[in-house]
């Protein structure tokens, strides 16, 4: 769930393909801007009764995939995209989507890693979700790292360049803060307006020599918010005028298929971003393989691949970083995620 972006809602079977098997059953909404916990919450039931109607088995437990952050009771200590969950008990809170079944919360680039981990049948990875924000998790030996209890791997909040862009979180040059969809979009209207570098965006020349400057139901089933890109995931530092027009995704994803030169520069530069963070990971944890995805790397073909070469140009003699493939489940790794997180639960 993220704000203003797009929250998924899925269960693992429920309609009958033609091969005969139980396809899953999803659907995606998008939250009102800067609404309520309880406005979002009331949006949020409307939504799972709607997808249960399309689900005629019983429900044992809802796995939830959270951007926020919690406390060991559960309790949302902070959430940048979304103020008003602050001090929210969660799992009290959506307990009542749907009665008597568990409830269990996680965070969802831990779960979208475990999915991933789970799909292609590798034990080691370093997992980054690019979406409103920038989510990751690190899975090694099979198991979330760092382990429960002790938090979440917050690669989104890795910081590479002190002098960076500001963040939602406060600091300045987060991945986050230059990989991040909204990042990537305001970059992109800047320049295709010819706007070579802007201060206080941490952006200059050409922006390649380097950086500075992510609940369902089911009879187990899941809630993920890493569905897709928003203009509300990211402080903007760009100082530019407030009469440039915007660049949605649509039009981002058609001038970067066509090789257009504004969109080229800024995706390549957030592939960048995501590739700093891959080296640094790879030196520390040696994964045997880093995994892209998220809804906003997902929509743009090619992107992990970019991220994978600029990487491998990062890489020092004979430590080169993990090999970077796109994500197996695409868009979906959280809501993946969250439902094994309900099976395990049940």
């Amino acid at each position: 769930m993220t704000a203003a972006g797009s929250v998924q809602v899925g269960v693992p079977g429920g309609v009958d393909a033609p091969d005969g098997t139980r396809s899953p059953v999803e659907a995606t909404f998008r939250w009102a801007p800067s609404a309520s916990a309880t406005r979002d919450l009331d949006d949020l039931a409307t939504h799972v009764a709607a997808l249960r109607v399309r689900w005629a088995g019983s429900v044992a437990a809802v796995g939830v995939a959270m951007p926020a952050t919690l406390d060991a009771a559960g309790r949302v200590t902070t959430w940048p995209g979304r103020p008003s969950w602050t001090g929210l008990a969660l799992a009290d809170a959506l307990r009542d989507l749907v009665p008597g079944a568990i409830v269990a919360c996680a965070d969802d680039g831990d779960l979208a890693a475990l999915a991933e981990a789970h799909a292609v049948g590798c034990p080691d990875l370093v997992y980054l979700g690019l979406g409103t924000g920038v989510g990751g998790g690190i899975v090694l030996d099979g198991q979330p790292c760092p382990r429960l209890g002790r938090g979440s791997a917050e690669i989104g909040h890795l910081v590479i360049s002190a002098g960076g862009p500001p963040c939602t979180c406060g600091r300045q040059g987060c991945v986050q803060a230059t990989a991040s969809g909204p990042a990537t979009l305001r970059r992109a209207a800047r320049y295709r307006d010819g706007e070579v570098g802007v201060p206080g965006d941490g952006l200059g020349g050409d922006g390649l020599g380097g950086v500075s400057g992510d609940g369902g139901v089911s009879g187990d089933g899941g809630v993920s918010g890493d569905g897709g890109v928003s203009g509300d995931g990211g402080v903007s530092g760009d100082g530019g005028s407030a009469a440039r027009a915007e660049v949605t995704f649509a039009e981002l994803r058609a001038a970067w298929l066509a090789g257009t030169g504004w969109a080229v520069r800024a995706v390549r530069e957030s592939a960048q971003a995501a590739a700093v963070a891959v080296v640094g990971l790879t030196e520390l944890l040696h994964p045997t393989m880093a995994v892209v995805g998220g809804g906003f790397a997902d929509g743009l073909p090619g992107f992990a691949q970019a991220v994978d070469e600029r990487a491998r140009e990062l890489g020092r003699p004979g430590h080169p970083p993990a090999p970077v493939r796109a994500a197996t489940l695409g868009g979906l790794s959280s809501l993946s995620g969250a439902i094994l997180l309900a099976r395990r639960a049940s």
